[in-house]
């Protein structure tokens, strides 16, 4: 499973398009809300909804993505099971621009994924 992992996360960097907008922090939970209520998150490959009672539910490659998340101290906190592997806890710092959402790991220190909202 863990190689499989790899390969997902290998494919999906590979796919991702470098983005020139500007994007600015999110910086409350209210906020983060509005971003993504009732629009699904997307990038090769991969389409997750983020639900507003904490539930995280879709797809990556073709193995479920589930899990839940909180908004702390200015982060989205979120556990993560995708294809039955715990891809654990983490903190994120989240930027968005127009119709893009970025997060990037271990409180904006960490890599990024870009989704675009849909």
């Amino acid at each position: 499973m863990r190689q499989r992992f790899f390969a997902f996360v290998a494919l999906a960097l590979a796919c991702a398009t470098p983005a020139a907008a500007e994007f600015s922090k999110v910086e409350s939970a209210a906020e983060f809300k509005q971003l993504v209520s009732g629009k699904t998150l997307t990038r090769p490959l991969v389409k997750l909804t983020l639900n507003p009672n904490g539930t995280i539910s879709g797809k990556g490659a073709a193995w479920p993505v589930t899990g839940r998340w909180s908004w702390k101290n200015g982060f989205f906190c979120r556990s993560l099971e995708w294809g039955g592997d715990d891809l654990g806890y983490n903190c994120q710092e989240v930027k968005t621009s127009s119709d893009r959402i970025r997060f990037t790991s271990d409180q904006g220190a960490g890599d990024s994924a870009e989704f675009s909202l849909r």
